[in-house]
């Protein structure tokens, strides 16, 4: 059940490889792959004074490579695979209410745009909300999202033809620069296209907006004042339409429940730094299925599986955040930037930068889910996320405020190594997917 008709304009181009094993899964691979996206083979940062690259190619990964896609495209081929496989799209539809007995959902209750004066309701026996920033049940039925200040931004964007890249990099770099008050990121897209925006805190966008006659012109005066970005498109044709958004980092207080799981921005939206919003979306629709579909079948029982899928989901989740937050907050080098990667990065034998390598394509995560062995203890992850937290009220690079992230995990604290029972669950993809006990 979709509120909008597909396709329709989203923002998120820049994919990771950990989505590639997801949509072979789903059968949808060959599809996005005959679609012509512009490959990604890694990043160039741009950072203060430093520079380096990250070539998935070269890293030594089984997938060395995602896209950048044009997100109509890429979520209207989705779809398609969906139906194809069996599920049944009704698109136009908006949910008005999730009807609970007790703790677990029974019926949701939604109109559809062509009679919107007809109130229809559906049974249900599991609950899937995959509806974005709305947010159906963690935004407006529970009431438990609460949002990032640390990550308090604006992001603006638009489009340009005939540009270049930043030398050095790998096939279809994204490149990402850092300015004293935010952001820029340059995102290769198919067709010769440019997607080019920047990032800034919303309290430094309120001050400096009103100076401009409209938001396009504050956009264009952005672009030309960083050096990098002046360069990239020094022989380019700005495509005019400028786009904006804010207020899209956020997290909820739990991902599942009774006979219902969250997942994607549904559940939470971190930043745009590190492309994480459609690999988090695929990780936990991953995750997420596969517990459903060991509770249905009756693998697992259920409270096993949804205490998988929420702490799989908020450790990916933390990670990132902690990765992201040490380049808005307390960057001290490259050196030292890819040593804190490592340090959130379970394989022996890693360099820094292939630990970054590994965390940013990914991987990291989908290793942990499949592999018991390769999951880096909690309690390693929590101290570092405090050690974030502690840092960034003493060194902030943006001069951003200093943001209490305790509640992030305070109440997986609690839970974060669960009983004996869950430490030793993993995902299998055959015989089907699913959820299954021993050491993998």
């Amino acid at each position: 059940m979709a509120r909008e008709v597909f396709p329709r304009c989203h923002i998120g181009e820049s994919l990771l490889p950990s989505c590639v094993p997801v949509l072979e899964l789903s059968g949808a691979l060959e599809r996005v792959r005959a679609e012509g996206f512009q490959v990604k083979r890694g990043g160039l940062f741009r950072w203060a004074r430093d520079e380096w690259v990250i070539d998935w190619t070269r890293s030594g990964h089984p997938v060395g490579s995602a896209w950048h896609v044009d997100r109509a495209r890429f979520d209207h081929l989705l779809l398609q695979n969906a139906a194809a496989q069996g599920a049944t799209v009704v698109q136009g539809a908006t949910v008005q209410r999730v009807i609970f007995d007790a703790d677990r959902p029974v019926a949701v209750e939604w109109i559809h745009q062509d009679v919107p004066d007809v109130v229809r309701t559906t049974a249900l026996s599991f609950l899937i909300d995959a509806s974005g920033r709305a947010g159906v049940l963690a935004a407006q039925h529970f009431q438990i999202r609460a949002r990032h200040t640390t990550f308090d931004n604006v992001a603006v964007w638009g489009y340009w033809s005939g540009t270049r890249l930043l030398p050095g990099g790998p096939e279809g770099a994204i490149n990402l620069i850092s300015a004293p008050n935010g952001w820029y990121w340059g995102i290769p897209l198919a067709g010769f296209r440019l997607s080019l925006g920047f990032v800034m805190h919303t309290r430094a966008f309120q001050a400096d907006r009103p100076r401009f006659a409209s938001l396009e012109a504050f956009y264009l005066d952005r672009v030309l004042r960083n050096e990098s970005m002046r360069w990239m498109v020094e022989n380019g044709i700005y495509i005019p339409g400028v786009r904006a958004e804010q207020d899209y980092s956020y997290i909820a207080a739990r991902f599942c429940g009774p006979r219902h799981i969250i997942v994607g921005d549904a559940a939470c939206f971190l930043d745009p730094l590190l492309s994480t919003g459609v690999h988090l979306a695929t990780y936990s629709a991953f995750v997420g299925a596969a517990a459903i579909s060991s509770i249905l079948h009756g693998d697992v029982p259920e409270p096993d599986a949804l205490a998988f899928f929420e702490h799989s989901y908020r450790r990916a989740y933390c990670r990132l955040l902690v990765l992201i937050s040490h380049l808005y907050q307390r960057y001290d080098g490259a050196q030292n930037y890819l040593w804190q990667a490592q340090r959130l990065h379970r394989p022996q034998g890693r360099t820094p930068l292939a630990s970054f390598a590994d965390i940013s394509a990914g991987l990291t995560d989908v290793r942990e889910a499949i592999d018991t062995g390769a999951r880096i203890l909690t309690d390693d992850l929590l101290m570092e996320a405090e050690a974030a937290q502690q840092a960034s009220r003493q060194s902030r690079a943006f001069d951003l405020p200093g943001d209490d992230i305790s509640p992030i995990w305070a109440t997986w604290r609690a839970d974060a190594n669960g009983p004996d029972p869950l430490r030793d669950l993993y995902v299998v993809s055959t015989p089907r997917l699913g959820l299954r006990r021993g050491t993998a």
